[in-house]
């Protein structure tokens, strides 16, 4: 049967020496012999054991485990438990590292939108990330509501065209104007701005908004607090609550 040195173990497992050495002194992968010499001599059982614990380890797997599965008589059921555990764990982690790589990949796309970069500009960006979700769902929202308006208002100019029938046209003004109106006040009653000169977050008047200048995540208007008159970046905002008092 083939020997193998602690230098030749660590060659074949990957690893340091000083790490076999390790095993050795907490108990795990102790040598089947001892040269005369003094020093420690493997069997190929024992490399095998080595290719284990290196496995368990590369997966996650605490040496305090490792050390207390391979005293068991029969660990092969336990380590199938164990790896499916850790691959829990790991999926976990894995998804936690991917939602921070998206929020920072969207703190990059924000910042590339706001015209003077500070360190206070990731406060407001924070803000955005947020409530980034609940301000889509709005905005999908109106525009399914939108869709059978529209869809009314090509049938009936197609209508109008081929067969003359202009009162339909009439119909779909009068249901797109109060439709319009409803929609927009709604949408602008759950948005507020944030100034990036001095980051106040305000709201403004429905007829401001509405006819003011605007990309699809800002809106040129006029700070409330610093007077700047700009492109602000539009969030997602609770409607202000009148008070009765």
């Amino acid at each position: 049967m083939s020997k193998y040195t602690t230098g030749e173990v660590a060659k074949l497992s990957g690893v340091s020496v000083r790490t076999v050495q390790y095993y050795d002194d907490r108990g795990i992968l102790i040598p089947s012999e001892l040269s005369e010499g003094g020093r420690r001599l493997y069997t190929e059982d024992d490399l095998k054991k080595m290719h284990i614990i290196c496995f368990l380890r590369e997966a996650g797997l605490p040496i305090n485990s490792i050390s207390a599965l391979l005293t068991e008589e029969k660990p092969e059921s336990i380590i199938s438990i164990l790896l499916e555990e850790q691959e829990k764990t790991l999926r976990e982690e894995l998804q936690e590292r991917q939602a921070k790589l998206d929020l920072i990949d969207g703190i990059k796309r924000e910042l590339r939108e706001i015209e003077s970069f500070s360190v206070d500009s990731i406060g407001d960006i924070a803000n955005v990330m947020k409530e980034k979700n609940k301000l889509s769902k709005m905005r999908l929202t109106t525009v399914l509501t939108g869709i059978p308006v529209t869809a009314l208002q090509w049938a009936s100019i197609v209508l109008w065209i081929t067969n003359g029938l202009w009162w339909l046209f009439v119909i779909w003004a009068c249901v797109a104007i109060p439709w319009g109106i409803c929609v927009s006040k709604y949408y602008f009653d759950h948005v507020a701005y944030i100034c990036p000169e001095c980051h106040e977050v305000f709201k403004r008047k429905f007829k401001e908004v509405f006819w003011a200048y605007h990309t699809p995540k800002m809106r040129r208007l006029t700070c409330p607090k610093c007077g700047r008159h700009g492109l602000c970046v539009e969030v997602y905002a609770e409607k202000e609550k009148k008070n009765n008092g």
